[in-house]
C-alpha cells in the first residue's frame, strides 16, 4: 500500500477533513505503538509500512519496550492528538485497522502476540479479544 492511499484508508475509517489530520493521527498511534511492542518488530512492521510510516516508527523506538494497558494506550495518543482518551480509542482503531490490511497476516499476528488481547480489537480482530 502507497503512502497517500494508507492516509486516504485512514481519512475514510476516522472520518477526517482532509489528509493532513489523518497524518498526524497515524503518525501519533504508532508512536504509540512503537513504545509498545519490541524494537525489532516495529523494525519489521516499519519495514512493511509506507516509506515515511516507517520512518515514523523508527524514529519513536525507545530502547527497550514499555509495558502498559489499552487506557493508557488511549491515553498516551490523546496526549499527542490533543483529544479525549474516548476520540483517541477511534483515532487508533482508524489507524491500526489500516495497519491491519497493509501489513502481512504473519507479521500482524506478531504484533497482536506482543500486546494483550483488548488490543485486538484496534486492529478489526474483536474475535481474539477477551
Amino acid at each position: 500500500m502507497k503512502y497517500d492511499g494508507f492516509l486516504a484508508h485512514v481519512r475514510e475509517r476516522g472520518e477526517y477533513n482532509d489528509q493532513d489530520e489523518a497524518a498526524d493521527v497515524t503518525n501519533a498511534v504508532l508512536e504509540v505503538l512503537a513504545q509498545r511492542i519490541s524494537p525489532g518488530e516495529v523494525k519489521d512492521l516499519a519495514s512493511q509500512l509506507p516509506g515515511p510510516l516507517g520512518q515514523v516508527l523508527n524514529h519513536a523506538t525507545p530502547q527497550q519496550t514499555q509495558s502498559f494497558g489499552i487506557e493508557e494506550f488511549y491515553r498516551r495518543v490523546a496526549e499527542r492528538t490533543h483529544a479525549r482518551p474516548r476520540t483517541a480509542q477511534w483515532d487508533a482503531s482508524a489507524v491500526l485497522t489500516t495497519v491491519a490490511d497493509a501489513v502481512t497476516g504473519g507479521e500482524l499476528n506478531q504484533i497482536i502476540s506482543q500486546l494483550p488481547s483488548s488490543y485486538a480489537v484496534l486492529f478489526g480482530k474483536a474475535d481474539l479479544a477477551d
